[in-house]
């Protein structure tokens, strides 16, 4: 039997106790051990008496635990601002990283951690669940095998309704940059439903690890909550292969408006529709026929866990890793004004009028949303045009 896989985890609050659970609940985690976790505030992880209670010790820095110990796989799962001076510190260690998206929120910060991957011959896979899932690479390879014609466009909604506690859990939730500026984009595009931008960009992708790259990028931009970015977009990417993208989200969504990730997307010769949660995602030719895939909800979400495992064990490679996720990061760049070509006004976010905003208080605290909003959101996405916030 191989040694086991030594897992470094950074950050254990938040989503990265999904990791910790996966790795002391799991089967599969037996093929690993917990040498050590990195977290300020680690009483902020539910897990943490488990964590001790198996003997990993925890530390305040990446720098403490480097003095002292090291790892094969360090899982980045810190805020956005800080993953790319996480992941470069921790390949600059010799360990391969498993980092929670988005991977960052400059380009500039992924092309440099892709050169201190290939410097140090590591590996580094994004935690875009999606592009782990078996069926969501199976549709890629028919994609790409040119089974339905080349892509002409695609679309996606989600309306998820988030509370002002979403906003309170942390001190970067809605911002645009921390206190020493660094950047952070935090909104629906570039956290909670990053992964469905991602996943548009990254079937539409002339390699199977690779996405389409944004040529141009027209987005509009609201708020009803008191954050310093947005909680509603409605974008349209542009690729530089000719797709065209078109994103909806919002967080400003009354609880029973609530829509679970859909998608389609339209080749010369079918149309792909993902209805939402665990229906079938289908294609349908224009002869009549048709071809199912499963849900990718289907697949468990720490799959991107083992298989960066599995890529550590066995010297492979991995389906979603740099290269594929920084197209999702280059489109909010320019949805913020960062470069690029753009159309309207990049970066201004419009707040919605007061007489359309309603408060409802919930079991996970207050929520804002708006009224109309999630009317208007679905009936763009059924036309294919963009939303008049």
């Amino acid at each position: 039997m191989a040694d086991p896989v030594k897992v470094l985890l950074v950050g254990i609050g938040g989503y990265g106790e999904a990791y910790v659970s996966a790795l002391l609940d799991e089967e599969q985690g037996r093929r690993c051990t917990i040498v050590g976790a990195v977290d300020p505030e680690p009483s902020r992880c539910a897990r943490l008496g488990d964590l001790k209670s198996v003997g990993v010790p925890v530390f305040a820095s990446l720098s403490h635990f480097f003095k002292e110990l090291n790892a094969d796989l360090a899982i980045v799962s810190s805020p956005i601002q800080l993953h790319a001076q996480h992941v470069e510190r921790a390949l600059a260690k010799r360990c391969h990283v498993l980092v929670e998206k988005p991977v960052a929120a400059s380009v500039s910060d992924i092309d440099r951690m892709i050169e201190t991957r290939d410097r140090e011959k590591r590996l580094v896979a994004v935690g875009y669940q999606w592009s782990f899932a078996g069926s969501i690479l199976r549709l890629k390879n028919d994609i790409l095998a040119g089974m339905f014609g080349s892509p002409k466009s695609g679309k996606c909604l989600t309306l998820w309704p988030r509370t002002d506690t979403y906003y309170a859990r942390n001190n970067w939730a809605g911002k645009e940059r921390d206190t020493a500026g660094r950047p952070i984009f935090d909104s629906p595009a570039n956290n909670a439903m990053a992964h469905f931008l991602h996943n548009l960009l990254f079937l539409c992708g002339d390699q199977m690890d690779r996405s389409a790259e944004p040529a141009e990028v027209e987005a509009r931009l609201a708020r009803a909550n008191e954050i310093e970015t947005f909680d509603t977009i409605s974008a349209k990417v542009q690729t530089k292969n000719d797709v065209e993208i078109l994103f909806y989200a919002s967080h400003a969504i009354a609880e029973n408006e609530a829509i679970e990730p859909r998608f389609e997307l339209e080749f010369e010769d079918a149309t792909i529709e993902f209805p939402g949660e665990t229906q079938s995602m289908t294609a349908r030719f224009k002869d009549g026929t048709s071809n199912e895939y499963q849900s990718p909800n289907a697949s468990v979400h720490t799959r991107k866990l083992w298989a960066a495992v599995n890529a550590v064990v066995g010297g492979g490679s991995v389906p979603c890793g740099l290269e594929a996720a920084r197209s999702q990061v280059r489109c909010v760049e320019m949805i913020h004004g960062g470069g690029g070509r753009g159309k309207g006004e990049r970066g201004m976010v419009h707040c919605f009028p007061q007489e359309r905003i309603q408060l409802a208080e919930t079991q996970e605290g207050r929520l804002t949303w708006v009224k109309g909003l999630a009317e208007a959101m679905v009936g763009a996405y059924e036309r294919g045009e963009l939303v008049d916030l």
